[in-house]
């Protein structure tokens, strides 16, 4: 749904939610349902609605268990039966600023703010621990946002009294704790309140009147980015960028500026942004993001005419070159089936409206980012609309591009043969099938994250999930990795059976 894409208009999300929820039960009937409790040390009920909002726009479902005000410590320590029996796939902490306890005071010394600090944090881990503990699912945590004002000035950032610093040092603690465990993950309130504003993310009046340590307009922004690494872990991600040329990864038209006229590289201002945009779709690429343009002659002649600034994106960079085309919402179609992926993983970057609106029209499950006219925005127009929430890193995502190049040399090669099975002897398969493993674990839930087309049973796995049931007796599990003489596919399958 188009309102619920970014950028959204807030306000008309939280005056129109009953009415955006009806529409989106309706589009569809096939929705992933999962339980989601919501932990709130303030008042969550909107955040609940809007967060439904923008689940069931992904496809997923939610049936929600929701703490009392402030109840998130004794929930998760002491536990209540309506919330052991709810038996949550997903915890979503929410606190805030307006949840740490004991600030530093002036007076306080170095020893007093370290103990203030420790116990803090250690409050924090104890509710995660327990949590995990009993229900073994996936959690997300808010870090901490600055307050709205500054007691030191600029010193808040360095003085060990500054709230700001006490906040910076909580949030280090809480991405530590981040990295060493795999179905946890920070919700970065920081990052929206600071793209927000901090005067814009939350009002005195709502929190004294009711308890919303967020305003009305910062409560769409939060739960956006909760629905994007919730759509992640369940393998919902878009996969692959399909990108025009003109003005949109360089300035100008090849065929009528020629290729030395083109803006990119250190000598205009225009020239810099798009360096710096192909420079963030590389980086994209480097975390296994699939990347496709639709001009193979356009791409060749500005590659050979062009001094690409280090960094840059060349031909190697793509998976998949399409010849000249017409008719680009067919192309989108065969570029889907070229990588064997569905229509809905692809991303189409388009400088052109009228060619986005096409899109738009032919598959609504293609996501058109609207870039706007000017290059210095694509970044942040691509960047914050979630399509690509990196949860984890695998090795798999890395060699992600390889994998598919390898793909289409197997496609190109069965071209010569007439028996299919002579065709599949020539690839001089081997195949390792052994049980689950500690260092595929990442892997194999996000294989069970996968389409329905390749996860026959259409049940989905956190990694957490997948480490339990590997270490049941009741249940047999197996991988499959596979290496031919194009490459190593990696894992590329798995069994679960009781």
């Amino acid at each position: 749904m188009k309102e619920l894409e970014y950028p959204f208009d807030a306000e008309y999300i939280m005056q129109k939610k009953k009415k955006i929820k009806k529409e989106l039960l309706a589009s569809r009937t096939n929705f992933l349902e999962k339980n989601i409790a919501i932990l709130g040390g303030s008042t969550t009920n909107d955040i609940k609605l809007t967060l439904e909002l923008f689940l069931l726009n992904y496809g997923i479902k939610p049936n929600f268990y929701e703490s009392e005000y402030g109840k998130y410590y004794e929930d998760a320590l002491f536990g209540n039966d309506e919330l052991d029996h709810f038996k949550p796939d997903i915890i979503f902490i929410h606190t805030t600023n307006r949840n740490i306890k004991e600030y530093p005071q002036i007076s306080d010394s170095l020893a007093v703010v370290e103990d203030k600090l420790a116990t803090t944090y250690a409050e924090f881990e104890q509710v995660w621990e327990a949590l995990h503990q009993k229900f073994h699912c996936v959690i997300i945590q808010n870090n901490f946002e600055y307050p709205s004002y500054r007691l030191l000035g600029n010193r808040e950032a360095t003085d060990i009294h500054g709230r700001i610093h006490f906040i910076n040092q909580l949030n280090m603690m809480f991405a530590e704790y981040a990295e060493a465990h795999d179905d946890f993950f920070i919700n970065d309130i920081l990052y929206e309140s600071s793209v927000l504003g901090l005067d814009n993310w939350a009002d005195d009046f709502y929190w004294y009147m009711y308890k919303y340590a967020l305003s009305f307009t910062a409560i769409p922004y939060l739960s956006y980015n909760v629905a994007n690494i919730i759509k992640a872990i369940y393998g919902m991600n878009q996969k692959a960028l399909v990108l025009d040329l003109d003005n949109t990864l360089w300035g100008g038209v090849v065929g009528d500026d020629g290729v030395e006229n083109l803006l990119i590289g250190k000598e205009t201002s225009e020239g810099q942004a798009y360096t710096a945009f192909q420079e963030y779709i590389k980086a994209q690429k480097q975390l296994g993001v699939l990347l496709c343009v639709n001009s193979k002659n356009d791409m060749k002649n500005a590659l050979a005419g062009l001094n690409h600034p280090e960094g840059t994106l060349n031909e190697s960079d793509f998976v998949l070159i399409k010849a000249n085309w017409e008719n680009k919402a067919q192309n989108l179609k065969e570029i889907a089936e070229e990588l064997n992926l569905g229509i809905d993983s692809l991303v189409f970057v388009d400088d052109n409206p009228a060619e986005r609106a096409i899109i738009n029209q032919s598959y609504e499950q293609v996501k058109t980012p609207n870039i706007g006219d000017r290059i210095e925005n694509y970044i942040k127009s691509i960047d914050r609309c979630g399509f690509f929430e990196n949860i984890r890193i695998s090795e798999d995502d890395l060699k992600k591009s390889d994998m598919y190049r390898q793909n289409a040399q197997r496609t190109k090669a069965i071209a010569s043969f007439t028996n299919y099975d002579d065709y599949l002897k020539s690839l001089e398969m081997n195949a390792v099938v052994a049980p689950f493993s500690p260092i595929y674990m990442q892997r194999i839930a996000q294989l069970t994250n996968k389409s329905n087309q390749f996860n026959l049973t259409t049940k989905r796995y956190t990694q957490s999930e997948i480490e339990e049931v590997a270490n049941d007796r009741q249940f047999i599990t197996l991988y499959g990795k596979l290496s031919d003489k194009f490459g190593d596919n990696g894992v590329v399958s798995v069994v679960i059976r009781t």
